[in-house]
């Protein structure tokens, strides 16, 4: 018999009556989608796990003073939330850095490969860099809902959220960045394969 998964609100509870253990499977949870939404804008290690730990520092607060009142909705409100941190930095120190992979880190290796043979795994590389190099020459709006969409796997009413724009404005953008990648894809002849 399955175990019965605990849901967000759950552990939520959980943690406030005391249950520090129930935090740490929130963070766990939560970790990957949160720290890739940081440092797709920060585009710095380092500075990405300040802000992550900022982050959830921030979430603590909010919890034990009830402030957090999206049940169901943990992990967009946590993605949100760091993106304001996010925001909030780059006001501190006004700029705002472009979207490139490190020798560190790159935000397409945090994707979860699927089992395959070697052939197929070099192919899937192949397309991977292609397509990021694509990506990296789109405009840092459309760059930017791609990523969210695509790689963090969230809604388009989240990326609208927690970039601070239209629902409308995010679906647009997305839009453009497609037909922009279409083009792109033309105009270098370049043979995505499908995987």
């Amino acid at each position: 018999m399955a175990t019965p998964v605990v849901t967000d609100q759950q552990l939520i509870n959980s943690y406030l009556q005391g249950n520090l253990k129930s935090f740490e499977t929130l963070i766990e949870r939560h970790q990957k989608k949160v720290f890739t939404s940081i440092y797709i804008l920060v585009k710095d290690k380092e500075l990405a796990e300040d802000i992550f730990q900022d982050t959830f520092i921030k979430v603590i607060d909010k919890l034990h003073s009830k402030k957090y009142r999206e049940e169901g909705k943990f992990g967009p409100w946590v993605v949100r939330m760091a993106h304001n941190m996010v925001i909030d930095y780059y006001r501190k120190e006004k700029h705002m850095p472009c979207v490139r992979d490190t020798e560190d880190y790159c935000i397409f290796d945090s994707l979860d490969l699927l089992d395959e043979n070697i052939q197929d795994k070099i192919i899937h590389n192949q397309n991977l860099k292609q397509i990021r190099d694509l990506i990296e020459e789109l405009a840092p709006e459309q760059r930017e809902v791609v990523i969210l969409r695509h790689y963090c796997d969230m809604s388009f009413n989240d990326i609208a959220k927690a970039t601070n724009v239209s629902i409308n404005t995010s679906l647009g953008r997305m839009r453009y960045a497609l037909i922009n990648l279409r083009k792109l894809i033309e105009r270098k002849k370049v043979n995505v394969y499908a995987y």
